[in-house]
C-alpha cells in the first residue's frame, strides 16, 4: 500500500510528465529511492476533462519501476489514446489525474471470484485482449456479469466470450487515487 506522500509524489510526476508531453519537451527526470515507487508494478494513468473520460493507458504488469510507468503512461494518456485527439495546452487547466497502481495478474477459475468493485479484469482469447480498471463497473453501474460483458467487448469480442472455455479470464486489485483526493494538487 502507497502512503499519501507516495501518492502525491506520484500525481505530481504524472502532472510534471502530462505538461511537459504537451508542451513537446521532454520527460522530468525522475529521482527517487522510495522503494515502494521503484517496485515494478502495473500502472495505468486516467485523464479527465470535467469529468468526462479524455486519456486512459497503462501497464497491466510490472514492466518498469512504478515512477516510471506513472511518467510514461501520463504522457501516453495525453497524446496516444487512440479513442482520442492528443491533449492541447489549452486543456491542461481542465484536465483530472487518476492513477491505478496495479497488484499481480490473477487467474480467475470461477467468475463468481470476481467482486466488482475491488477487482478489475482482463480477458484473453487467441490475440485479442480487454482490460477494464476496478472503478469502471461502479462508474456506470454494471452488475458482474455485465462487467464481464463489457471486458470482452473491449477486448473486441462477442460479450458472452467469457464462458468460452478457451477464454482466460484473470483479475487484480488496485490502488486508485487522484488529483480529486487531494485538492492541493489539483491545478
Amino acid at each position: 500500500m502507497l502512503n499519501d506522500d507516495q501518492k502525491k509524489y506520484l500525481l505530481r510526476v504524472a502532472r510534471a510528465s502530462l505538461e511537459a508531453a504537451v508542451a513537446g519537451a521532454d520527460r522530468p527526470d525522475l529521482h527517487t529511492a522510495d522503494p515502494a515507487l521503484l517496485e515494478e508494478r502495473g500502472a495505468f494513468v486516467t485523464l479527465k476533462a470535467r469529468g468526462e473520460l479524455r486519456g486512459c493507458l497503462g501497464y497491466v504488469e510490472g514492466v518498469k519501476p512504478l515512477i516510471e510507468a506513472v511518467a510514461e503512461n501520463a504522457e501516453a494518456a495525453a497524446l496516444r489514446d487512440p479513442r482520442f485527439a492528443p491533449v492541447r495546452r489549452s486543456e491542461l487547466p481542465d484536465i483530472t489525474i487518476e492513477i491505478s497502481a496495479l497488484t499481480p495478474l490473477r487467474p480467475v477459475e470461477n467468475p463468481e471470484e470476481i467482486e466488482v468493485g475491488a477487482h478489475g479484469l482482463m480477458v484473453c482469447l487467441g490475440p485479442n485482449r480487454g482490460l477494464l480498471l476496478p472503478q469502471v463497473p461502479g462508474e456506470w453501474g454494471w452488475d458482474r456479469e455485465q462487467f464481464l460483458q463489457h471486458t470482452c467487448l473491449k477486448a473486441g469480442l462477442p460479450a458472452g466470450t467469457w464462458q468460452d472455455p478457451q477464454a482466460q479470464l484473470y483479475s487484480f486489485e488496485a490502488e486508485v487515487f487522484g488529483e480529486e483526493d487531494y485538492p492541493e494538487l489539483l491545478p
